[in-house]
């Protein structure tokens, strides 16, 4: 009887050990291409302002890529955002980046250097538009920004693109109705805090590192952007239609909202490189994207909202066709 317990037992672990392999080889074929040397070379990728969530995002996927591809050198370019962003990519100053919808569709219609060649590697998360008033202010909404020193970002900024378009649809000449400042996330909120600027707008996954660490040191409350006015702002140009009206949620800032929800609007976040980009080195830049969604997403909490399943609608880029081929090959 105990042989047959033992001829059992062996072969219920070779089982056991058997299934570990094939999990194993299942893995590493999500992972890592078997049998393939990782690209290597020098990659550029343009970020953003310190404190804000791209700057941080492009930390932590050099980190990740890194991993994956040890020999492939990844320089970080720090930038004021979005707009500066697609001009780098375009241009061939920077091989991969981060930058709004708007702002890509902004740089094609007004048919600049390079915007032919542009293409789409995956999509990321939302931005949130974020307007931001000491807890004492009597501003209630966009319309009382009027008179009041505003800061709506760095020039080529995304959030500068998109605070412009929401003042205008406010009734508001941003360059003559209010005191406009250049301040982004990186100084807004030591700005607002000392009393330098009435309001500052923001445009940012949620949560933004630099409001988190304000909230703890200053009374702050955000500014809706009601439906209406949203109406209004889908109506200046055709960019504005990657717009969407939303609720920022009572997760993002707790100890801000207490509980509350806050309408604004949200735009998509693309990952875009060139169209002359080695397609083997884009599909092994969007398995890591992919794969580490976890990983980043434990740092930087937008990034959990990376998901396979959206990540192929770069609206208004077309898929590179690196990245096409690796959507293909874990297509069920």
């Amino acid at each position: 009887m105990s042989k047959v317990i033992s001829r059992i037992s062996s072969r219920r672990a070779l089982q056991g050990t058997a299934a570990g392999v094939v999990a194993l080889g299942l893995l590493l074929w999500w992972l890592l291409p078997l049998g393939e040397e990782p690209p290597s070379g020098t990659i550029t990728f343009s970020t953003g302002t310190s404190r804000g969530v791209y700057q941080e995002y492009g930390e932590r996927l050099r980190n990740e890529l890194d991993r994956d591809m040890p020999g492939l050198t990844v320089r970080l370019q720090h930038s004021a955002g979005s707009q500066e962003n697609v001009r780098r990519v375009a241009t061939g100053e920077a091989d991969f980046t981060i930058a709004a919808a708007d702002a890509v569709e902004t740089y094609d219609i007004a048919g600049r250097e390079g915007s032919q060649e542009l293409r789409g590697v995956a999509r990321l998360y939302d931005d949130y538009v974020q307007v931001i008033v000491p807890n004492d202010s009597d501003v209630k909404s966009i319309p009382d920004l009027r008179h009041k020193r505003v800061a709506t970002g760095p020039v080529n900024s995304g959030v500068r693109l998109i605070a412009n378009r929401v003042l205008k649809a406010a009734g508001i000449d941003p360059a003559k109705d209010i005191t406009p400042m250049s301040d982004g996330i990186d100084t807004g909120p030591d700005e607002l805090m000392r009393g330098r600027i009435d309001a500052l707008f923001w445009s940012g996954g949620l949560p933004t590192n630099g409001l988190v660490q304000l909230a703890r040191k200053f009374d702050f409350r955000f500014v809706p952007i009601e439906a209406d006015l949203v109406a209004t702002l889908h109506r200046q140009s055709e960019a504005a239609r990657y717009y969407r009206a939303t609720n920022m949620p009572e997760s993002a800032y707790p100890s801000v909202q207490q509980g509350s929800t806050v309408p604004t609007i949200a735009v998509s976040n693309l990952l875009m490189t060139r169209e002359d980009m080695d397609p083997r080195l884009t599909e092994w830049v969007t398995r890591t994207v992919i794969k580490s969604r976890d990983d980043i997403g434990a740092h930087v909490h937008s990034a959990q909202l990376v998901d396979l399943r959206t990540a192929i609608y770069t609206d208004p880029l077309i898929l590179h066709e690196g990245a096409r081929r690796y959507y293909r090959s874990v297509k069920p």
